[in-house]
């Protein structure tokens, strides 16, 4: 998809208010929104809705895109490759739980938007995170990589959809330690 042309200062905002609108309300109720509910929820016209985005899947897209771009870069600046793996998860739950309400859907959406750069961006970064974690015996080598990615995201994107809510720092300890004590490396099993 080719990058959309810059806008000027109110037409972000208001592009970025449907968005966040937009988010909040697909990650709660998923597909059943319509677009009348995003204008709602946006605080907008629906024809403001549609002239910015002209159908639902621009919508997702532009959400897909602006999701996997945060993340990215939320990751990185994490710097989860740096650091032990114990403390790599943490940061990487912090990155992806600032993502918020976009990183639900993604989640969700994944395979209808970009999933080569959700792999590249997103999952890759986990999974070698891990890897380096079963490699140090620190995460358990008898789950795959892949299987450990795969539930960490769930577990995310399960607890910022459950109620009541949590406040930022409690669901970040919520989900980091969930994820560490069912991954963490363990000792002989005695008979």
């Amino acid at each position: 998809m080719p990058a959309p042309a810059p806008r000027p200062a109110l037409q972000q905002r208001v592009a970025a208010e449907i968005l966040a609108g937009a988010a909040r309300l697909f990650a709660a109720e998923g597909e059943q929104a319509s677009m009348n509910d995003v204008a709602a929820a946006a605080g907008v016209a629906r024809a403001t809705v549609y002239r910015y985005f002209p159908n639902r899947q621009s919508l997702l897209d532009e959400l897909a895109h602006a999701a996997v771009s945060d993340a990215e870069a939320r990751l990185v600046s994490g710097r989860i490759d740096e650091v032990a793996p114990e403390e790599g998860i943490a940061r990487a739950v912090r990155a992806l739980v600032d993502v918020g309400d976009p990183f639900v859907l993604l989640a969700r959406e994944r395979l209808r938007s970009d999933p080569d750069r959700f792999e590249r961006s997103v999952i890759q970064p986990l999974r070698q995170l891990f890897e380096r974690g079963q490699a140090a015996g620190d995460v358990r080598g008898d789950i795959a990589s892949r299987r450990l990615t795969e539930s960490l995201i769930g577990l995310i994107v399960g607890v910022l959809m459950s109620t009541p809510t949590l406040g930022k720092e409690d669901t970040i300890a919520t989900i980091t330690g969930l994820f560490l004590d069912g991954a963490r490396a363990r000792g002989p099993r005695l008979p």
